[in-house]
């Protein structure tokens, strides 16, 4: 019974709110409106549902395997929470500039593997996922991902709408503000680990 009580008071709002900003910055999906857009015009249908159920499956498993791969080879989390924020900079620097560093070419079908990986759960996402173990709780976390793929689930399903609501230049602008705060939490991410490696 203590257990369960200690499980709920791990819940915190304030830690789901920050990651859930942290990977809504990071899958970007309101950026890759106009990739989801061309894919329907190819294949004339997304699988919203599915592509969300499998892209959810592979976050929250990595979550958890993830870490076990990691003491499989050597590494702390430390040290890969240091490496992510890396690579998180480097989204973001993305996101500012409008350059194209890290992502993956369009895919040329809409089916699971491109939707739900990479361009949901991507490497990048993956990345962020362990390096936010070494900061906020397992919960939280869980919770931040579900949420987000609900959003995901929704953009999928409306994106024709959503591009002629924004706009290309209103998602541009959108981009741009996620990016920079991206970039903070990056540095922030890479502080508050970097003197656990020493």
């Amino acid at each position: 019974m203590n257990y369960i009580y200690k499980k709920k008071i791990m819940i915190n709002p304030k830690e789901i709110f920050t990651v859930g900003m942290i990977l809504f910055a990071v899958i970007d999906i309101i950026g890759s409106v106009p990739i989801i857009i061309e894919l329907r015009k190819k294949v004339g249908h997304i699988q919203s549902e599915k592509a969300s159920i499998v892209s959810v499956i592979i976050m929250i498993a990595f979550l958890f395997i993830g870490e076990e791969i990691l003491n499989i080879i050597g590494i702390d989390v430390n040290s890969f929470a240091v490496a992510g924020a890396f690579v998180i900079f480097f989204i973001s620097l993305e996101m500012v500039l409008g350059v194209s560093i890290y992502k993956d070419e369009t895919p040329e079908t809409a089916s699971i593997v491109p939707i739900a990986f990479p361009l949901i759960a991507g490497a990048g996402t993956l990345t962020t996922l362990l390096s936010l173990r070494a900061e906020f709780e397992l919960i939280n976390i869980i919770i931040a991902i579900v949420v987000n793929v609900l959003f995901v689930y929704l953009v999928l399903k409306f994106s024709d709408k959503i591009e002629r609501i924004f706009g290309k230049s209103g998602i541009g602008v959108i981009r741009k503000i996620f990016g920079v705060i991206l970039m903070a939490i990056a540095v922030k991410l890479f502080a508050s680990n970097i003197q656990g490696l020493f």
